[in-house]
């Protein structure tokens, strides 16, 4: 069966795909970084050895391994390998702290972890309270080298029967509300992904340029589609404006995934407009908030389709943004997608009329299994209907128009309470941004013996701009209804942030020391 007719099977699996584009398209580049290219024969059978291997070892299907390392080929290769042995991925963030880090190959029960040098060495601390053993994939020492470990060229694996629901892979959360959790994404709902992709464009010619790291679903999301439809992914270690542009002209980028922080950085690069990015058809965006003035500017000068998803790595509903088909619609993170049933709670967990706000729910194809050993988890996340349905709780807040387009007000957990009303910071940042000499803003809740809590709000300044604290609360403060109003304004040299570029507004409210009380 062919690549085409696998995909259009209700279930199958990526390396079933990868194996049909080897086979159609032998020499076909599949993976690109730097001065080195994988084709689709080499990625095949790079991932037959790391199958082999892991069986070898007695790893069973279901059972996890981690990836704890930077973004390179052979990380996709052992990522893509595993799943053909139908072992989960456990990818760690190596920007967590190290215990951080034991804490998840635990919950994992990673039975390998593959490292580099990098993070062998930030795991050293922690390294006995780590039960897997360490694979290096840059062959550094400390740790058994990857091309020692790998089983000999031609080596071909047990077949394997992946059933849908097993475990695809194991994604940990952020970190950003506190301790990740494991979320597990079963092989069905990766399918599901793939397939939607196609809507947007990714197919045999497509070539992707990849600027976030592998273990992040942002990344994921867009690289899973493109190598297993028969395109080519193109990846960097670590994204920089200058090199992203040349890259994207030099392969004639035609698909990019990337975080609002990244498509902010790349418009105002002065060399932005001198490069020819006429081949791009689609552009993704998510994981953080998407301003509107971002989108329109986008839109104008960068060519092609862009396309905002609302969503999150635990599945349920998702919402889709065409902005290129909807440039009124820009303030919002668009409508559900096809077949995806979106709905609003209030705190007793019944739902909201509407036009009123409230919290987000989804139910969807796609779904987490769950949080990985952690049932109580799990519970809190979920939402039944009174019919029974499963939805999956978002933690934001929003409301949608007449039209069914969704607008976020903000997460749950950021919205404060001030004197008894809600008071939503994005509401408060959208007029900060607004000052000319504010590039970027976030306003967060902080203790206050007057009011319980009372908003603060963190800025940077534009290159050049000129402007103090006090004018800027005040500048802010005229515009802004009385409940409303900002305690204080701190200018900052940066907006601290994740790795995939979501402000860390903890960090943010934990930074904040008053002068005096408020």
């Amino acid at each position: 069966m062919n690549a085409a007719e696998l995909i259009e099977q209700p279930f199958g699996t990526y390396a079933e795909l990868i194996r049909a584009q080897a086979q159609s398209r032998p020499d076909h580049p599949a993976l690109i970084q730097d001065e080195r290219t994988v084709s689709f024969t080499t990625l095949d059978a790079m991932m037959d050895r790391v199958a082999a291997t892991l069986q070898r070892d007695g790893i069973r299907p279901t059972e996890a391994v981690a990836i704890c390392a930077g973004t390179s080929l052979e990380y996709a290769a052992v990522f893509l390998g595993a799943l053909r042995a139908g072992i989960a991925v456990a990818p760690l963030a190596p920007s967590s702290t190290a215990q951080s880090i034991a804490d998840m190959a635990a919950n994992a029960e990673a039975r390998l972890m593959f490292v580099d040098a990098a993070t062998a060495a930030e795991l050293a601390a922690v390294r006995t309270a780590i039960a897997a053993p360490f694979v290096a994939l840059d062959d550094s020492s400390g740790s058994e080298a990857f091309s020692r470990w790998l089983a000999p060229a031609g080596s071909v694996p047990e077949q394997v029967a992946v059933r849908p629901e097993w475990p695809f892979n194991i994604i940990y959360s952020s970190g950003t509300t506190g301790t990740p959790k494991g979320i597990v994404q079963p092989h069905g709902m990766r399918w599901s992904h793939v397939q939607r992709a196609r809507l947007q464009g990714y197919g045999a010619d497509a070539v992707t340029v990849i600027a976030t790291p592998l273990y992040s679903n942002t990344t994921l999301v867009s690289f899973f589609p493109t190598v297993t439809l028969g395109g080519t992914v193109v990846l960097m270690a670590k994204f920089d404006a200058a090199n992203y542009l040349a890259l994207a002209e030099k392969h004639r980028a035609t698909h990019t995934m990337l975080v609002p922080v990244q498509y902010r950085r790349l418009m105002a690069h002065p060399d932005f407009d001198r490069h020819d990015l006429s081949s791009f058809r689609m552009k993704l965006c998510t994981s953080a908030p998407f301003a509107a003035d971002l989108k329109a500017d986008i839109l104008k000068r960068w060519p092609g389709g862009l396309v905002e998803y609302y969503g999150m790595t635990e599945g349920g509903g998702t919402c889709i943004l065409a902005a290129h088909e909807h440039p009124d619609k820009l303030s919002t993170v668009g409508a559900p997608a096809e077949g995806h049933d979106m709905r609003l709670i209030d705190e007793a967990g019944r739902e909201v009329p509407h036009g009123e706000i409230g919290e987000v729910v989804g139910h969807s194809p796609a779904m987490m299994s769950g949080y990985h050993r952690q049932p109580d988890k799990t519970r809190e996340a979920e939402w039944y209907a009174p019919d029974g349905k499963r939805f999956i709780r978002t933690g934001d807040v929003g409301r949608f128009d007449a039209d069914g387009f969704l607008t976020l007000m903000d997460r749950k957990k950021d919205m404060i309470i001030s004197g008894g009303f809600n008071v939503y910071p994005s509401d408060l940042e959208a007029v900060l941004i607004q000052h000319p000499a504010v590039s970027e803003a976030a306003v967060v809740g902080v203790a206050s013996d007057r009011w319980g809590e009372t908003p603060v709000a963190f800025v940077t300044l534009r290159v050049g701009a000129v402007a103090t604290a006090h004018e800027l609360r005040d500048w802010t403060n005229r515009r802004l209804g009385k409940t409303q109003r900002l305690a204080a304004v701190n200018i900052v040299d940066a907006l601290p942030r994740s790795a995939i570029g979501k402000i860390l507004k903890r960090e943010l409210r934990d930074s904040f020391q008053p002068a005096a009380p408020i």
